[in-house]
């Protein structure tokens, strides 16, 4: 799974470097966070570590064979003094029982026959590899959701740069009209003067929404975990995803019972604390394992083990251990762990309260958020078709330049409304995605 999804992010990385800006479609963007975004990859790592530590338990019952060696060289021989047993005279005698060199070689195997908590571990190793996957999973999912937000907030930047330079032709053409007039002697230079500030402030706003557009688009390329500096174009349309059917009807969609991932991540928490609690009361039970070595050892005067002698020595056995009495610390674990899972439990019920608390509350923020697009969308329109005809009649002669800046600054500030109402709708919709669990 990770090397699958590893290999679109390696594609983009190659068209960067090769044939310039990565062409993105808001599902490609999605994919391409899902499988490359730096959140994922901590997540996947984790997800291999989780697979390694499985392996781990599940070797501790399987066969543990070991070697040993060792080579003793006494430079003095130590000397023993013992009593005189053959005669009188002297009463001790002095004697080396040790002789210069010894070397032993072996091998030993061991093997867990009984284990009450390694039975239990091996049960564990599937909840422990579902949480790791679960989590994986999410972390996919969030990257999803950031991803579909950088997405819409280039979008909406780029769209507020454009309407902010639809008026500037038009403030242009007024502020020209005005120096004319008043060099005719028609207007004042005060008339002049505020349409000057007011396009210096058109432009002013138009420069600042293109710097929103390259912070916002090097965001995006940090959710979607693309080299720095990568160029990106977005080949879905603002539009085409305002007017998108499935994305107008997320608020009506019902809440997925038993089905979000955070409530599959909350069961599985609760199914590894009432594994703890078998595996602490498993603490009771006797371990019974056995081995079985074979060993040689070499003694000699002199260091020669090629010529020998070898001595060699095998044994098997038994090792059986029966916990008896633990002044009660067995006891309290076992307390411990069953409050845990009491509190897993209590996690639960609140993660699906909360889920759908959550919903109902994301619902009610899109339908507004929906609602206020469409009046914020109406009265941009109205604004502009006021703007225009106030500049029609200024060329005219029959609205004074107080009036047309007025109109441009309303027309501004319903610009401005404009797109923070597509700015709402369109996070309203992925955090809609993210109730859902349709990442």
């Amino acid at each position: 799974m990770r090397t699958t999804l590893a290999v679109p992010a390696f594609l983009i990385s190659v068209a960067a470097l090769s044939q310039g800006p990565v062409q993105l479609s808001l599902q490609q963007a999605m994919d391409q966070a899902a499988a490359q975004s730096y959140s994922v990859q901590y997540s996947d790592l984790e997800a291999a570590k989780a697979e390694a530590r499985i392996k781990e338990i599940l070797g501790v019952g399987l066969p543990q064979v070991a070697a040993s060696g060792g080579l003793n060289n006494y430079l003095k021989v130590p000397t023993q003094v013992i009593p005189n047993f053959f005669g009188n005279e002297p009463p001790t005698i002095e004697i080396q029982l040790g002789i210069p060199w010894m070397m032993n070689g072996g091998v030993q195997l061991q093997q867990l026959l009984f284990d009450g908590s390694y039975l239990v571990g091996l049960q564990a190793t599937r909840a422990l590899k579902d949480q790791a996957h679960l989590n994986l999973e999410k972390a996919r999912h969030d990257a999803r959701n950031q991803a579909a937000k950088a997405y819409y907030a280039v979008l909406a930047a780029e769209e507020g740069a454009r309407l902010v330079g639809q008026g500037i032709p038009l403030l242009e053409k007024s502020a020209h009209d005005a120096q004319a007039m008043l060099d005719q002697g028609f207007l004042e230079t005060t008339d002049v003067d505020r349409l000057t500030i007011q396009l210096a402030d058109a432009r002013n706003s138009q420069h600042n929404l293109e710097q929103q557009v390259q912070v916002a688009r090097a965001f995006l390329g940090l959710v979607l975990g693309l080299p720095a500096g990568t160029p990106v174009a977005l080949t879905d349309s603002l539009g085409a995803l305002l007017a998108d059917p499935a994305e107008q009807a997320l608020a009506g969609q019902p809440y997925p019972e038993g089905r979000h991932i955070e409530e599959k991540q909350a069961q599985s928490q609760l199914a590894l604390a009432n594994l703890e609690v078998r595996h602490q009361q498993a603490a009771y039970l006797p371990t019974l394992g056995g081995f079985i070595n074979y060993q040689q050892q070499f003694n000699s005067m002199k260091f020669d083990p090629h010529e020998g002698p070898w001595f060699p020595s095998s044994m098997w056995g038994l090792s059986l251990n029966v916990p008896i009495f633990s002044s009660g610390m067995r006891l309290q674990r076992v307390k411990q762990a069953r409050i845990t899972a009491k509190e897993a439990e209590v996690n639960r019920q609140a993660v699906d309260h909360q889920l759908r608390a959550g919903y109902l509350q994301q619902q009610a923020i899109a339908t507004a958020a929906d609602d206020s697009y469409r009046t914020a969308k109406a009265n941009m329109e109205l604004a502009g078709n006021i703007f225009r005809r106030t500049s029609a009649k200024f060329t005219e002669g029959m609205a004074s330049s107080f009036e047309l800046t007025q109109e441009h600054a309303n027309f501004l500030a319903a610009q401005q409304h404009y797109v923070q109402s597509v700015v709402n709708l369109m996070q309203a919709r992925a955090d809609m995605r993210k109730a859902l669990d349709m990442y």
